[in-house]
This record gives C-alpha cells, structure tokens and sequence, in this order.
C-alpha cells in the first residue's frame, strides 16, 4: 500500500498531512499515543458501501479512544458518482475518491480496504445491486479483509433487514457484511484465502443505527448500545467530533465539507450477531483488549504502564532503553498475529522517539523497468542515543548490497546519492484493480494478495538495517519523488514505474455524421529516452485508416509527439472501439504492444496521482443533424459537455461570471447549464436574471440536472414557471422510454427521435427529475424502472417570450462523453430548438 511504512495508528494520529512528507515526522504527543495504542489489542472493522459513508466519528472516536485497531472496508470506490471539482467521472473519479479515502483515514487514525465491486451507480434495490456485483466475489472479499484484519467487532453503515429503504449498495453492503461475519471463521468458505491466512471469527456484529427516518419495527430496542463519542482529546486540543468533520471534509469531490462540533454525540449500536457486551456505552464490553489476551502477554502489559508513566515530552528518546527491553519481551512470545502487529508498531514508535529521519528520494516522478535511475538516500537521528546504519537496500532495483557501517552523529545526516537500474521486466505500478479489464460491476485483480488494498505497492521501498543500542533493526521506507514547489515549498509525490511509452486519443470519444474521413489525433509521450517504433490504430470491421501506420523516434524522455489518422466509416449507423497502439525497435517481445494512456490527477487536498490507463475510446457513425452553431456553456459541478459538442460541429464558449453579468448573450444559439450549477455557483442568484432574459428575447436555455438538497435560489425560481425537483430517477440504464409529445419540435428537429434512440445508454437514464412542474411546460418522454410508476419530469420544454427554456435530467453527462448516438441526437435537438440550419 501506498504509504509511508509507518503504517501503525499513532501515526495517523498526527495533526499534519503525511502525503506531504518525505518522511513521517511523529510529535512527542503523538508518540505518546502511540505507547498508550500499544497496550490495546483490539480491532474493529466498519463496513459500507462508498466513499463518504463511513461514520467518520465514530471511526475516529474506535481509533482516538478505544485506541482499538480501525478500518473501513468500503466495497466500491466510488467510481459512479457525481464530481464536483473536476470533470473527471468513472474509473478517474474513482481514483480521486480513492484518494480522498486514504487522506480521511490519516486524519481519523483508521486504515482502509476496498473490494472488487465496481460503483455503477445508483441502485433502488439490493436485488438490482446483486444482479450486477458478482456477490460471490464480494463476499469472498469481505471474508478476506476480516481474516486479514481479525477485528472483534464489526460495525455495518447499513441495515441489512430493510431492503429498498436506501441505495441498492447499501442494503447490499450490510447484506455482504452479515454473511462475512458467520462465514470468516469457517475454514470450508474460500479455502484458497487459507494459504494466506487462517480463520476468524468475530465476537460481534452491530449495526450503526441511525432513527432520522424513523425508528424501524423491527430495531431490537433492547439490543442497543448508546456510546457517547464526544470524546475531547486534550493532546490534540480538538474532539472526536471535530477530528471526524476534518476527515469527512476530505471528501471534496462529493462536497461533504463538514464543520466541527463539541459537547456530547451519541451513538447508536444495534447487536446484530455475537455476544451481548452487557455494558453500556462500550462497544468492546466483556471483550478482554488488554495483552492479558495472549499468553505471557500480562507482563508485557505492565512495563508498557510503567513506559507510559515515564515517558517525558520533552526527550522522548529518554523511553528507548524501556522500549527495547518490551521489544526483547515481545521477540520471546510465540509468533501470531497481535505479536507481528504490535512489534512491527513498536519499533516504529522507537523509530519515532529517535528522532530517526529515513528517505528515499528521487528526482523523477516516473521510472520504467530496465532504465537507470538516481536515488538519493538520507539516514539522520536527531536523539543522543546510538545508532549506527549498517546498510541499506533498495528493493526492485539491481543493486549490489555493500556494507555502510556509518554511526549517525546526533542531527548530522548521513547521504548518498545511487544510479541504479529498475529491475527488468517489472510490471506498471499503476492502480492494480485498473491494470486488466473488468467486467460490468466488478474489477479484475486476479493475484489474491492484491485485493483489499487501499492502492498499489510502491514499486522501489529503501530498507535500512541499524544498530540501535546493540539491537539490529530493520525499516523500509517508499522511494518518493521530491520537489520544491515556489508556491507550495517541498512536496513529495509516489514514484511510479509505468510502461516506456503512453499513447493517448485527442478525444474522449469520435463522432461521424457523414462518410467522409476525419482526422484522429494520436499524441505519443515518451517516458524515457530514445525510443524508435510504429504507432497505428487500431480500427473496428468496416472501417478505414490512413495512414496504416507511421514511425517515430522520440529522443528524450517526456517529450511528445502527435500523429494524424484519416479514419473513414463504413456505411449505416455503427458503434465500436478504436485504440492506439505503439511497438518499440528492439523489445524484447516485438509482438508487445502500448495501448495505455498517461493520467495525472492534481488537487490540492491529495498526493499527484500518476497512472496509465486504457487509451480505447468509443466511436460511432450516427445520423445526425444540427441546427445553430454558436453555444455558450455556463460551467457547474463539471462534465466533459463542451467537448462534446465541438467534437459535432458546435462552437462553444465558456462562460464566466463577467459573460453571464454583463456580456452579450444574444450571440449565442443555445446556452448550456453544466450539470449541478444551481447547487454550486454561488451567484447563480444574480446570473438567473440575464439567463431567464435571454430565453425571453428569443434564446434556448438548456439547464441540466441539479440534486433536490442545496439549490442557491428558490426552487420556484429554477425556470420562467416554477417546478419542483425530487430525488425521483430511473437507474436502469435500458428502462424502456415513452414518447409523450411525439409532435413536439424537440423530436423532430433536426433529428427524428425515435426509440432506437434510447438504445445503448450507460449507468443510467437520468435523475433527480421534477415531481411537478406548471402547465406551461410539456412533458417529452417518459421511463421508470421495473415495477415502478411512469417519470413523465426528466425532461421539460416550455416557451416563454421568443424563446425556449428547458429543464432535464436525462445524465447526458455520462451518455455524451461515451459516445451514445441517441443522446447525441436528442441534445442537438435540445440546442437547436428555435434555430434554423445555418450552412
């Protein structure tokens, strides 16, 4: 997993941002929480579904004080929700939420794991939900994570007996998490998981029962536990609370920035399954989390107490000699489980108390497997105990082990700079579950010790063997690339080892409305130096390229090159996939070929994440029609919309707060919303004026869909008449759609829309549609999911002045960037309703 080795909780204690370290850099406070953890062997395990539905109090609360060991196993990464800080969705939105997960964790003080389902989006039932998931393969998942973490308690977001009452995910989630309960301790459930692990049980199963919507008929009101979490930890000056709202704030892709409270928060835990606590307010009641747990654990316990009395905040390393006679106590004990992890967090904390400093750094953000390679080592103690650096070795590069012997003088570094070769033939560090084609709902990681993990491995890890006070150690640490930003100072990124050279398409997707040839653009990026092959690209039956392929040399590494394909369709309406693909002169298998493309994703709040990803896109040959030219687009929470429309002859313009104000509006043939404006543009207020104007004297407004909750004006005032959103959707994404105003100009001009139009649509139909809406509006299609009534709201047309104003939810945000021609066709219509064609 991606993260410094000091993986144990009292680090994640740590006020600060461990991705912004080279280093950690543990306080004398945090160290000091760190002795108290260590005399605490417990574990819980909090399930749900997504990113963002963790209780991140009461996770905080297990971690900070319980001192317990705590993870939350979300078994999607989030890839099918909404994005309000970039246009990224799908598998890139899931890399942004997956990140976001681990950065609440190091605030909270839990760790994470994930399983292989796949967030396809929004699902009514847990019935739907399982009939996408393969549920054997996420069970098997939460089955492996609890062997893995053996907790003693798990908690479940969600109610496993209410089916249809919440997100099919979430029903599904706590389904999952009941049946891993009884099945992990059973040796005949997924044996292959037995070479890595052994059975476990856990004592209990509660569910984190929350009564906002009512209290259910059938919570046992007797098997309730109320804790109290308002816990004030004076060491880090802030509460339980506040700890959770800075971790839930993390989450700013879905906008769940959270404000701090103090006083009492109570907690509700309904047993499920396992042993009554009898104790109120204690979710680990009756269950012995003390080292009186294992054999000859008590004595250890003790000395622990007394290192804790002893310990002083001004010289921590003052504990060392204490600490390694329990390392010495512990080393004695038979090996299992709660000796690994607790040895494994002690020697860090002596680390910590040291004031040891160990890096691995490198210049370079990305590496490929045979290429040289510049790494630089730091080894600094900043204690007056001894400590001597034996040697170091850097795992997944050819080097020659030599004997350092260097004895580090308090606060005098020792470093070494080393150009080593990155092993052979080593694969992508990449996000594993992204490496290899999926199918619908699940990915696919096929090595048993991947799955779970939070990301992928660092590809080169430092290990340092020391000598501290006549003891050998050992610590590994990631290789990061490091740099000084002049704005943000120093920043450290992972390094990645990806493939030698990244193909990517211009576009996201490729539409042709006629038989002539377009042009494709294929960028080439180099990640290292001099390499010589041939690009082509990769075409579907019926189609045409030109030329078929073409050479290339690129001389240094980072530099990039762009190609031009002529592709021509075949005859009729088509879909399909193209793909770019490079081969190298001089590979070592001359049939390999490059299909991936590089992705950097840059916030603020996360580490820079580096990744190759698939380079196919879709294409498609569809009959299609515009009328207008000219588009303006008011930018929201973020879709790839405007590329859309360029991309079918459209000119679009961005608008800002100064176009919308005070610009010339008249200019344009159509103006688009982008999806979720009314909920995140906070003077949309003073923008509705000129917009609604502008549809008076003879404009088309086309507002996408915004969620029912945080809407910046009245409702009333969304459009020219009032209507009124919902929460109402229809999730299946081949849910028949009826034609209610089959005259109306939106179906007929310049497209005929038909049902064959509908066809193919991804994820989804639409959401949060209007329930009502005023009279003068026409309602134009209808769908529903199975068993459920006609949505005739998604999508709205009403006149008013000279102009055309309409409101939908139909997620033509997914459905354009993938390609669908049918959605392509209906949005043209929506665009050009009141314009004629232009040559």
């Amino acid at each position: 997993m991606k993260h410094f080795v000091l993986i144990v909780s009292f680090v994640l204690l740590t006020t600060f941002s461990l991705f912004a370290q080279i280093a950690s850099r543990p306080t004398a406070g945090d160290l000091h929480a760190g002795i108290q953890k260590l005399q605490v062997l417990g574990s819980a395990l909090y399930l749900a579904a997504h990113p963002d539905d963790e209780n991140t109090r009461l996770i905080a609360y297990l971690a900070n004080v319980d001192k317990v060991e705590t993870a939350y196993l979300s078994l999607t990464r989030g890839d099918g929700g909404q994005n309000l800080i970039a246009p990224d969705i799908r598998e890139l939105l899931g890399l942004t939420r997956t990140q976001e997960l681990l950065a609440a964790r190091r605030i909270d003080g839990g760790s994470q794991f994930f399983s292989r389902a796949n967030d396809f989006g929004y699902s009514k039932h847990s019935d739907e939900t399982f009939t996408i998931w393969d549920k054997q393969k996420v069970l098997a998942d939460a089955v492996w994570v609890i062997r893995q973490w053996r907790p003693d308690v798990i908690v479940l977001r969600f109610d496993p007996r209410d089916p249809g009452s919440t997100h099919g995910h979430h029903t599904a989630s706590a389904i999952i998490g009941l049946e891993a309960f009884d099945l992990a301790g059973d040796p005949t459930a997924f044996p292959e998981q037995l070479k890595y692990v052994e059975p476990w049980q856990p004592r209990r199963i509660y569910w984190n029962a929350y009564t906002w919507r009512g209290v259910p008929e059938h919570m046992v009101q007797e098997n309730i536990i109320k804790v109290d979490v308002g816990t004030y930890l004076p060491k880090r000056g802030e509460g339980v609370s506040e700890i959770a709202a800075r971790s839930r704030s993390q989450h700013k892709s879905q906008g769940f920035g959270s404000a701090g409270s103090r006083g009492e928060a109570i907690e509700q835990l309904e047993l499920l399954k396992g042993d009554d606590n009898d104790v109120e307010g204690e979710v680990f009641g009756n269950i012995d989390i003390t080292w009186n747990r294992i054999p000859g654990g008590t004595k250890i316990g003790q000395v622990l107490q007394v290192v804790e009395d002893r310990f002083r905040f001004d010289d921590p390393a003052a504990s060392v000699p204490d600490l390694l006679r329990v390392r010495k106590m512990l080393q004695d004990l038979p090996d299992g489980f709660w000796k690994s992890k607790k040895l494994a967090e002690l020697e860090e904390i002596i680390a910590g108390t040291l004031g040891l400093y160990l890096a691995g750094t490198t210049d370079d953000p990305i590496a490929t497997a045979g290429q040289n390679i510049t790494v630089k080592i730091e080894a600094t103690n900043r204690s007056t105990q001894p400590v001597k650096l034996i040697d170091y070795f850097i795992e997944g590069t050819v080097m020659t082990r030599a004997t350092v012997q260097e004895v580090l003088a308090t606060n005098r570094p020792f470093t070494q700079e080393l150009t080593l070769m990155v092993q052979p033939g080593q694969g992508s560090s990449g996000p594993y579950w992204l490496l290899e084609n999926g199918e619908l709902g699940m990915y696919r990681v096929d090595e048993q010790e991947l799955r779970g993990k939070g990301e992928s491995d660092d590809p080169l890890q430092v290990t340092f063997q020391l000598d501290i006070a006549g003891e050998e150690f050992f610590f590994t640490r990631p290789v990061r690339h490091a740099y000084t930003d002049p704005v943000k100072g120093e920043q450290v990124q992972p390094l990645e080892v990806l493939p030698p050279v990244f193909v990517e398409l211009g576009e996201s997707s490729y539409l042709f409305t006629g038989s002539e040839a377009q042009p494709v653009r294929v960028k080439l990026t180099a990640a290292r130096a001099d390499l010589r092959g041939n690009l082509e690209l990769c075409i579907p039956n019926g189609w045409k390229v030109s030329p078929e392929k073409v050479a290339f040399h690129l001389e240094r590494k980072g530099q990039e090159q762009y190609f031009s394909f002529a592709l021509t369709p075949p005859a009729g309406q088509v879909q399909g996939t193209i793909v770019p693909l490079a081969r190298l002169e001089g590979d070592e298998d001359p049939e390999r070929g490059y299909t991936r493309k590089l992705v950097k994703i840059d916030h603020d709040h996360l580490p820079v994440q580096l990744a190759d990803l698939d380079a196919s896109v879709p294409v498609a040959k569809i009959d299609l029609a515009i009328a207008g030219r000219n588009i303006g687009y008011l930018p929201g929470a973020g879709d790839a919309i405007p590329e859309a429309l360029t991309n079918i002859g459209f000119q679009v313009t961005t608008l800002d707060k100064a176009a919308v104000t005070t610009g010339s509006l008249r200019q344009f043939d159509a103006i688009v919303v982008g999806v979720r404006a009314y909920n995140t543009i906070d003077d949309i207020a003073n923008y509705q004026p000129r917009l609604l104007q502008y549809v008076k004297d003879g404009g088309t407004l086309v507002v996408q869909y915004n969620t029912s909750r945080g809407v910046q004006i009245p409702m009333t005032e969304l459009g020219p008449y009032p209507f009124q959103l919902s929460s109402d959707r229809v999730t299946v994404e081949d849910a028949e759609v009826r034609i209610l105003a089959p005259d109306h100009p939106v179906l007929n001009y310049p497209n005929k829309i038909t049902s064959a139009d509908f066809a193919g649509w991804v994820q989804e139909r639409g959401l949060y549609f209007p329930s009502n809406w005023a009279p003068e509006y026409t309602a134009i299609i209808s769908s529903n999911d199975p068993g459920e009534q006609p949505l005739d709201g998604g999508l709205l047309v009403a006149p008013y002045g000279k102009g055309h104003y309409v409101y939908t939810g139909y997620s033509f945000f997914r459905e354009l960037p993938a390609g669908v021609p049918g959605a392509y066709r209906l949005f043209a219509n929506l665009v050009g309703l009141g314009n004629e064609v232009r040559p």
